[in-house]
């Protein structure tokens, strides 16, 4: 009786069979409809914010990059000074061609230099700016489609701005006038200017705030973009040489004249300073000024950027040999104080 109850127990055990078929199926059926609401949960989200903020990010990136490298490539032919090669093409048509000013730049020993900096500086604004544009209206963008209100954020901003601008007025100002005179080219690296009160001198360095002038003394000027309200160019493009030549009261002015006008043959004919002149040196028509004990004349000439004052030099000192040589200069105002010594 007890062996047939064990049997009967075990027979179940033993005889019990393995999952059938459609139950394994109802699983993987289920996993598959899991997964397949998953994905189609997960697209509807992504297809949503995150999918526009994606395509914000690929556009403004893009943007930016074309932005850059287009002016990038503009400041740079600017800065070499368009030098071309012989192959012709589509662009020639969209080249323009050289100016007068453009030859009496290349006149210049410093304009390429100039020009170069001049470029490269305002390109390197152009992109900052681009960077800031592009970069607010990408967040301006994301903000508002993560559903974001930007508008007490533009307001806030607005009022931030003007407060900024009343605390820092005079900084906004000289960046912006250091732009203007970049691009409007009025002094370059090289240049002798006057800036005044006292600035006066070579610019060593032209930056959006400030500008340095190195004095003949060798003081360098800081001067404030924003403060500059005249700025005398004296090298630019080109320059025009002075000498004025004083002689006795009583000397014949026609002599005095022809003398004079020996002396601006001799510059002319000048192996080195000759190349420097735009127009042969001529005495002003007239007598300039007459006093009790002299009367002067004032000798002109256009030379190119820089040479006025070698080519004014070289004038008073051909004019000084002339004047002797005629006698129209008194010995004795030539001598030393004290006489012989």
């Amino acid at each position: 009786m007890r062996a047939d109850t064990m049997t009967s127990t075990l027979l179940p055990l033993a005889t019990d069979p393995s999952p059938s078929p459609s139950t394994s199926e109802g699983v993987l059926g289920k996993t598959g409809d899991a997964a397949a609401d998953a994905g189609r949960t997960f697209w509807e989200w992504f297809s949503g914010w995150p999918l526009h903020v994606l395509i914000i990010l690929v556009v403004g990136i893009v943007v930016l990059v074309l932005l850059r490298r287009v002016i990038s490539h503009v400041t740079e032919s600017i800065a070499a000074g368009g030098q071309r090669g012989d192959e012709k093409g589509w662009k020639d048509w969209f080249r323009r061609t050289p100016l007068m000013e453009d030859a009496l730049a290349v006149a210049n020993p410093l304009a390429s230099e100039r020009r170069a900096q001049r470029a490269r500086t305002v390109g390197s604004v152009l992109n900052s700016t681009a960077n800031v544009v592009v970069g607010v209206m990408i967040l301006l963008s994301i903000l508002t489609e993560v559903g974001f209100n930007v508008g007490p954020l533009l307001a806030s901003a607005g009022v931030a701005g003007v407060a900024l601008g009343f605390g820092a007025q005079s900084l906004v100002r000289d960046f912006i006038s250091g732009i203007f005179i970049l691009i409007e080219d009025q002094y370059g690296v090289g240049d002798v200017v006057d800036l005044g009160s006292g600035a006066e001198g070579v610019i060593e360095e032209v930056q959006l705030r400030t500008t340095q002038v190195r004095a003949l003394d060798g003081t360098l000027w800081w001067v404030r973009n924003g403060e500059i309200l005249r700025a005398g160019n004296r090298t630019q493009r080109w320059s025009r040489a002075m000498a004025e030549v004083r002689v006795p009261v009583d000397a014949d002015v026609d002599v005095v004249r022809a003398a004079l006008g020996r002396a601006c043959d001799r510059v002319a004919a000048d192996d080195e300073l000759g190349a420097e002149l735009l127009e042969p040196p001529a005495v002003r028509n007239g007598v300039d000024s007459v006093s009790d004990f002299s009367i002067s004349f004032t000798i002109l000439a256009q030379v190119r950027p820089g040479m006025q004052w070698d080519v004014s030099r070289e004038l008073l000192r051909a004019a000084q040999a002339e004047l002797r040589s005629v006698g129209a200069l008194r010995t004795e105002a030539l001598e030393a104080p004290g006489g012989d010594a």
